[in-house]
């Protein structure tokens, strides 16, 4: 199993579930906004042939390639179902991870996205700085959401560690860095989680 990503990118939150899995997989860093004869470019034609978007994650196992981070937190859990990334107890705990992954990438993370856009990710003559109070807004928004989605639990679901809580935690952390107004218990619970052994492990491998 070989993982292609690029530090603090949705690519770690896969590494940290690799890391908590106890799979074994080969990790390789990926270089993007980088010219495509640099070797580990995400934009030269070796690694275009594995994600044609140039874009990091992608996880090949096999003959079977996937490039969407959330599928591949998904495949990771269910080849490790002992890691308990994928809550098991029944039905109803699996449709409130189900929300809570969908409510992440919708709403939570999205917010985010857009400021990076507009920070970096566009050509310059695409970015509209003025959107960043629209991005603010819409944080605060999903923030009083998660309010009312979560328990006071440590864990998001059934207060077991589980993939809900690597996407909390390495969403707060991209919020963090990109200077929203994170509410101190979310910070708090970026720090709890990215204090566990296997996301140090993560870190070290892309520092």
């Amino acid at each position: 199993m070989k993982l292609y990503g690029m530090q603090q990118s949705r690519s770690f939150r896969c590494l940290w579930a690799l890391e908590e899995s106890g799979l074994e997989y080969e990790y390789v860093p990926v270089k993007l906004r980088t010219e495509a004869a640099v070797p580990d470019s995400a934009q030269n034609p070796n690694y275009l042939a594995v994600n044609v978007q140039g874009k990091v994650p992608s996880l090949v196992d096999g003959d079977m390639t996937l490039t969407e981070s959330v599928a591949i937190l998904n495949y990771i859990a269910r080849k490790a179902p002992d890691s308990g990334l994928i809550p098991s107890e029944d039905d109803q705990v699996l449709a409130k991870h189900d929300e809570l992954v969908s409510f992440v990438l919708a709403e939570l993370e999205q917010p985010l996205w857009s400021k990076g856009k507009h920070m970096f990710a566009l050509p310059e003559e695409q970015r509209i700085p003025q959107m960043f109070d629209t991005a603010k807004f819409e944080f605060a928004k999903a923030i009083n959401a998660l309010d009312h989605l979560l328990g006071d639990d440590e864990f998001a679901i059934a207060n077991k560690f589980s993939m809900v809580d690597i996407l909390l935690a390495q969403t707060f952390n991209w919020a963090i860095r990109f200077e929203f107004d994170v509410p101190q218990k979310y910070v708090d619970l970026r720090n709890r989680h990215y204090d566990r052994p296997a996301a140090k492990r993560a870190m070290d491998l892309i520092s």
